[in-house]
């Protein structure tokens, strides 16, 4: 069923998320132009792709027409087309990327079955530089909280149970040995859990990669969500980010690892909702007909 968008509401929709996404994006492209680096934000626009000014572009989402002289504008874009008489996205994209909607289907269905395994106190970013030099120091213009004897202390002390493929892969050797298991790309259906932080991050990852077929108001949902994930991930982290205004949460003691615990089932909650919102509008675009 196709809906159909008055021009004063859907440019009311984009002016609204644009403001929405400014106060990351914006200042962003600031240190970008600088030269300047952040080692918590940054990685929403390096290690996730999507461009920023991708980001900021409202889209109605499959189905859904914009009527308006304004609405021609879109036509300037990858994937949109005029469909009785208003502008919306083409069909023929929905057909290009159902391989894609196919695995992201399989992919949330399988992690959205399981229990949420919350074991892991975010000690991924830890065994990125264990027993590794300061070439292995992914973010080196912050310094580790504990020095490098004590980082790999912190990881001895407790045992390695990353269920995360894209996680797992930036072990050092001596990291990947420690893990309860070993993990790999093929592996990955099987392997993920809802309690998984970067498992929650990557709910945006999963949006922007169905754009435009998916809103982008459930991407920028998916993208908030992502931000808090983030930082949790981060202030949980080896590194001592306080000049960027994060406290620690020092997993190495007790209360450390019950609160990074607390954060984490916090987004798990969240994520549920959203991976829900997003598997059913997968689904539902995987049953419309295709175009003749």
């Amino acid at each position: 069923m196709t809906t159909r968008l008055a021009e004063p509401d859907w440019t009311a929709r984009r002016a609204a998320h644009r403001a929405r996404v400014a106060p990351l994006v914006e200042p962003h492209a600031e240190r970008k132009s600088t030269g300047r680096t952040h080692p918590v934000i940054d990685f929403l626009f390096t290690y996730y792709s999507l461009r920023p000014a991708l980001l900021r572009r409202w889209g109605p989402g499959y189905g859904v027409l914009l009527d308006g002289a304004g609405a021609l504008d879109y036509l300037q874009y990858k994937g949109y087309r005029e469909i009785d008489g208003g502008i919306g996205v083409d069909p023929a994209l929905l057909d290009a990327r159902r391989s894609t909607l196919e695995f992201v289907v399989a992919l949330l269905a399988a992690t959205e079955s399981r229990p949420a395994q919350l074991g892991c106190f975010g000690l991924h970013e830890w065994a990125m530089v264990y027993r590794g030099g300061d070439a292995d120091v992914r973010h080196s213009s912050v310094p580790l909280r504990l020095g490098h004897d004590g980082t790999d202390s912190v990881v001895e002390s407790m045992q390695l149970r990353c269920t995360h493929y894209d996680a797992f892969r930036f072990f050092t050797p001596a990291a990947v040995q420690r893990n309860v298991e070993p993990l790999r790309r093929v592996d990955q259906l099987e392997r993920e859990q809802p309690g998984c932080v970067h498992a929650t991050m990557d709910l945006y990852k999963w949006g922007y990669k169905l754009g435009p077929l998916i809103d982008s108001d459930l991407l920028a949902d998916c993208f908030d969500l992502a931000v808090d994930a983030r930082e949790l991930d981060m202030r949980a982290s080896p590194y001592d980010l306080t000049e960027f205004g994060y406290s620690p949460v020092q997993i190495e003691t007790p209360s450390g690892r019950a609160e990074y615990v607390r954060g984490q089932s916090a987004l798990a909650e969240r994520a549920a909702v959203l991976r829900s919102a997003l598997l059913q509008r997968c689904r539902s675009l995987l049953a419309q007909p295709l175009p003749t």
